[in-house]
């Protein structure tokens, strides 16, 4: 608790942030004004820590950049100058452009983009869709993180929350694959530790030497995008080499376990090896040791489907803890989105019965080819809207976004808390409210408690948040429908089925009176949901061979799970296999010529995505733009520690310092994402480099599948 005054009020709250913690938030007010922001120390999952980028969550409220009031443009697209409006201006401005843009392309020219910004309920990923399917607007399909692996958990096992990382203290070999969890999902390490305090062994696999791996039992270090070929070579001994299968609980609870051997049989561990440059001994100990101590389990992290072949490697990890029976104790399994026992209403928060036959969809990783033609869309792009995001910075291609957005035929308005690199080209910029300052049910994709965030205090100047700005444009566009008048309250009580078996015993009231309450879902030193099988799956089975693709039933029933919006472009194959990068010599051989170096780029310590990025505390404590290279490679270039260098290849470029160090193989280099590019040299970031491709699953984005050059400066 706070060692303010006795006439300190205390609010409930909870994080807004992209992120699997999803903290419990107490907020201090004092005379009307936000003094302090801490965690909840009574809070099982989160126990009353912050991370690093909330430790003056207070003062970003009043942050003297933050935008108060509705902007107009009145410089040149990209200069950054605006002049204040009013609000009726910056609606009745809205309206007019959109009713000639309707008049003259019909509503589809104009595209809705938007994220993880807020992730809230009704302010957050979800907060614009039923306005913009009544609109009409071109449909955008969100897929910058999770779709792929969502899509691919899905086909495997269903719905289904799966491991919960708090039952992780009960686990005696823990996997972390392909997450830097000491910086992504800070409060999910203690279980860890607990578990090794009783004797639990800890392996990282990541291309990467990072903090978690440094702290492991054993790191596992492999090429990007080879997750797949891995896991198949673990198979290979599990089902091939040694027989360390579970045959009874594969027997009753797996479909597909023939055509899964056949396919784990092409990759024998020598093979394995070559591709992923883990040694053939060291796929074979670690299988055994993952096989044969249990519980195991694995915590998946996003970082695995960002690749051509992603969205296969999860399939083949999930697929893991059904071979070797970890599924039947406590702790034993595989992690990747809790979020799934959450009974969302997601026909009442979308509204997709306002979508119009035939409406047309536009993925947001297409945005730069969007907006300058390359997609050929008819008709064209007239207007974009973004909200809760920021394009310039986040999304690839960065450089044929900024391209796109200098567009003078562009109408273009931004919802934001600053004039981020995004905003800069808006036409109407809206100033958009923060945490302490609106009411939302907060979604969690990394434990298993709902949260109630209450509003502390009220919004300064004219901003408003997300749910109050739908409203807004929905009765400037004339909009009678029902829906467009509910209050928040009314929101957040119809996007859930509160008669759902998850929520029993959960009801607004209480969750306003102590904060959060953990869902229906069994206590984590007792939660075994897949024992028995039990997978949410059509045959009911952890399924080695799916059904959904092998039926051409994908799109419908993974709409029907709940994610919606992802459509497989390619073949699905029924059983996974491993599918290599993209931009590699067996593929590409002139581009890898000419671009060797294979970077990745994870997220940052002290930024969110691009949130915090313009802080002067969170940028002294993350440092300016730094690049990782191999001494071996610094060598064979001329690059020195502490030299500047430039990274580049045929989309764009971006420079930043160089830090040699062996935390990086050989061929690879690691930026971080985040850095605003209006604040880096030669006014660029890393997602100049990458590229707008897709995963073999849920259209996912494949930002490890990026092959540069660099050059000392």
């Amino acid at each position: 608790m706070s060692a303010h005054t006795a006439e300190t009020k205390i609010v409930r709250g909870a994080c807004p942030q992209d992120c699997p913690d999803t903290c419990a938030f107490l907020y201090h007010v004092e005379d009307g004004k936000l003094v302090e922001v801490t965690g909840d120390p009574n809070h099982p999952m989160t126990k009353g820590g912050l991370c690093v980028k909330l430790k003056n969550f207070a003062d970003h409220h009043y942050h003297p950049d933050r935008l108060l009031y509705p902007l107009k443009r009145v410089g040149a697209k990209g200069s950054g100058q605006f002049t204040r409006i009013t609000w009726d201006e910056a609606l009745t401005t809205i309206r007019d452009e959109w009713t000639n843009i309707i008049r003259q392309y019909g509503p589809e020219a104009i595209m809705p983009h938007a994220y993880l910004g807020h992730q809230g309920t009704i302010n957050g990923l979800t907060s614009g869709d039923a306005f913009f399917n009544r609109l009409g607007s071109s449909i955008a399909e969100k897929t910058y993180c999770e779709s792929g692996s969502s899509t691919a958990w899905l086909m495997t096992v269903g719905p289904t929350g799966g491991l919960e990382v708090e039952s992780l203290a009960h686990s005696k070999y823990i996997i972390v694959w392909g997450m830097n969890m000491v910086n992504t999902n800070l409060h999910a390490w203690p279980f860890i530790l607990e578990a090794r305090s009783k004797g639990a062994k800890i392996v990282v696999i990541d291309p990467v030497r990072t903090k978690t791996a440094k702290q492991a039992d054993w790191h596992i270090p492999l090429r990007p995008g080879t997750d797949g070929a891995l896991a198949l070579g673990m198979m290979h001994v599990i089902m091939c080499e040694q027989d360390l299968v579970d045959h009874d609980y594969v027997q009753k609870y797996t479909l597909g376990f023939e055509e899964l051997r056949a396919r784990a049989a092409e990759y024998p561990p020598e093979r394995v090896a070559e591709i992923t440059g883990v040694p053939a001994e060291d796929i074979r100990k670690l299988a055994r040791e993952y096989a044969t101590t249990q519980p195991s389990a694995i915590r998946q992290g996003v970082a695995i489907e960002r690749s051509p072949g992603g969205g296969d490697a999860v399939r083949l990890i999930t697929m893991l803890p059904a071979l070797t029976g970890a599924w039947r104790h406590v702790g034993g399994g595989t992690i990747e989105m809790p979020i799934w026992e959450f009974p969302f209403n997601f026909d009442f928060m979308c509204r997709p019965d306002f979508i119009r036959p035939g409406a047309r969809v536009i993925n947001e990783l297409d945005l730069g080819a969007a907006l300058t033609g390359e997609l050929g869309l008819l008709p064209p792009i007239q207007s974009l809207f973004v909200y809760n995001s920021n394009p310039v910075s986040q999304a690839p291609d960065a450089s044929r976004i900024v391209k796109g957005l200098q567009r003078e035929d562009l109408f273009m308005v931004v919802s934001e808390l600053f004039i981020t690199d995004t905003a800069k080209y808006a036409d109407i910029i809206l100033p958009a409210a923060m945490q302490a300052e609106v009411f939302d049910l907060m979604v969690t994709w990394g434990h298993l408690y709902a949260q109630l965030n209450q509003p502390a205090i009220p919004p300064p100047g004219e901003c408003v948040a997300n749910a109050e700005l739908f409203r807004r444009l929905a009765k400037t566009m004339g909009f009678n429908d029902p829906h467009f008048t509910l209050s928040d309250e009314e929101m957040v009580v119809g996007s859930y089925h509160w008669d759902a078996p998850q929520f029993e015993g959960i009801t607004i009231e209480k969750l306003k009176e102590v904060g959060w309450l953990r869902l229906n879902v069994g206590l984590p030193h007792e939660r075994k949901p897949h024992a028995e099988g039990n997978f949410k799956t059509p045959s009911g089975k952890c399924e080695f061979k799916s059904s959904l693709a092998e039926n051409g039933n994908f799109v419908a029933e993974v709409w029907r799970s709940g994610y919606t919006g992802m459509q497989p472009r390619n073949y699905v194959d029924p059983v996974p296999d491993y599918i290599p990068p993209g931009e590699s010599p067996h593929h590409s051989p002139d581009h890898a010529t000419r671009f060797p170096l294979n970077l990745i780029s994870p997220k940052p310590h002290s930024f969110l995505n691009s949130q915090y990025g313009n802080e002067p505390m969170q940028q002294k404590r993350q440092g300016e733009q730094l690049i990782l290279i191999n001494p071996r490679d610094a060598s064979t270039r001329g690059i020195g520690a502490g030299s500047y260098v430039k990274v580049f290849n045929e989309r764009g470029a971006f420079e930043a310092k160089a830090e040699l160090s062996e935390d990086v193989m050989v061929g690879m280099l690691m930026t971080n994402v985040g850095h605003w590019p209006g604040h880096n040299r030669m006014g660029s970031a890393v997602n100049a480099t990458t590229a707008p491709r897709h995963s073999n699953l849920g259209n996912a984005s494949v930002y490890s599948d990026n092959l540069v050059e660099v050059h000392a400066i």
